[in-house]
């Protein structure tokens, strides 16, 4: 399980197609490795990787085929967010993720808010249809491995506001429109749209 809340942003050095998927060498820039063992649990721009190897060259990960079909991010040279899996113990700031990405959305809008002294930005995006009935106002989603609150919501498309420190810590003030980012919808929306296919 993971939070969302962003522990270090690092930069995909190499990827090697390995059968149907890929080998991803990570440089986990400011993230604490010194935890980190062969075997662990990292979220990679949102999506649950295990570390396969470790050196001073980074860590890298096996993506499937199945996550690359459902994921992007995963380009050489792309800034990824990085968080370690949760610990027992461990704050949570955040909301409670898998790591298990559901879809990828598009950024339809990205904008300062006129009139904030904070100095927020607002982004639109556009879900897949079969996601959007999970996204709520006042929910939480997580864009891209960070956790959010969603703001506004009408038809696939919904708004978060993002504050400077969000973007200072994050790849989301690299994102333009068009973009396409992982999305995990909140745990509770999944399991309530399963309940409701039984009530039918």
């Amino acid at each position: 399980m993971f939070t969302g809340i962003v522990e270090s942003v690092g930069r995909i050095t190499a990827t090697q197609p390995q059968g149907d998927g890929l080998r991803v060498r990570v440089d986990p820039a400011a993230l604490d490795v010194a935890r980190t063992r062969i075997g662990d649990s990292i979220a990679v721009e949102g999506c649950c990787l295990t570390v396969v190897e470790m050196g001073t060259a980074g860590l890298e990960f096996d993506v499937s085929a199945e996550t690359l079909r459902c994921t992007t991010g995963f380009a050489a040279g792309a800034r990824v967010n990085l968080e370690h899996a949760l610990r027992v113990g461990d704050a949570l700031g955040g909301h409670l993720m898998s790591g298990h990405v559901d879809g990828t959305g598009r950024v339809v809008a990205f904008a300062a808010v006129q009139g904030d002294a904070c100095g927020s930005w607002r982004m639109e995006l556009e879900a897949p249809p079969d996601l959007a009935p999970l996204i709520a106002v006042k929910g939480s989603i997580a864009v891209a491995g960070v956790s959010l609150t969603v703001n506004a919501v009408e038809g696939t498309r919904f708004a978060v506001n993002l504050i400077p420190h969000t973007l200072a810590a994050t790849t989301l003030r690299d994102l333009i429109v068009g973009a396409r980012v992982n999305l995990e919808v909140d745990t509770v929306a999944r399991y309530v749209a399963r309940l409701r296919e039984f009530d039918r």
